[in-house]
């Protein structure tokens, strides 16, 4: 049985004022909103990146210049997304990035702190699409229902983009929602 809808925060999932909660920001969400958070790991590895991430990441698109990290993040017993971080592997390294449990109680995003990466400003791209044949399977689609894939790159405090994560969610139980100033 599907439980009810989880809304990605995403201007206020990353900031530092939840630091003292010990949650990752996907966790932080789902307490927020009454759900057990977990996630599965799909895989990690180091690897040559698309074009679209080289690009967006500025890093080589010809060696093996970022870490790979899948994963299915569930809300109680339903998967929400599937999510694909990539981080140049001169910053992912020798760390707790290369494990399935990073060791660090704000996640990915801890570590990439310790490692010298704020993130000050973060770019996301959405978009609402059909899924592949593999994401029907690992979100436990029903036919016709679409995804919606954001794409989320971390830039830090010298304007360094340092990681780009892809979120393929379910559209029939995920929703974003963004508190932004006006300029």
């Amino acid at each position: 049985m599907l439980s009810a809808f989880l809304i990605r925060l995403g201007s206020d999932r990353y900031s530092p004022k939840y630091r003292e909660s010990g949650l990752s920001p996907f966790l932080l969400e789902c307490a927020k909103q009454g759900k057990t958070g977990r996630f599965e790991v799909l895989s990690i590895e180091r690897a040559v990146p698309p074009a679209e991430v080289s690009s967006r990441l500025r890093i080589s698109a010809t060696e093996h210049s970022v870490l790979v990290r899948e994963n299915i993040f569930f809300a109680d017993a339903d998967p929400v997304h599937r999510v694909t971080t990539y981080i140049p592997w001169v910053i992912a390294e020798g760390t707790g990035l290369l494990n399935p449990d990073v060791g660090h109680p704000y996640g990915i995003h801890g570590i990439l702190e310790e490692r010298g990466h704020i993130m000050k400003r973060q770019q996301e791209d959405v978009g609402a699409r059909m899924p592949k044949v593999d994401e029907v399977g690992y979100l436990q689609l029903p036919p016709g229902v679409p995804v919606l894939d954001t794409v989320h790159i971390s830039i830090d405090q010298d304007g360094t983009p340092y990681e780009m994560t892809r979120f393929v969610s379910r559209s029939d139980l995920a929703g974003l929602s963004y508190e932004m100033p006006i300029e």
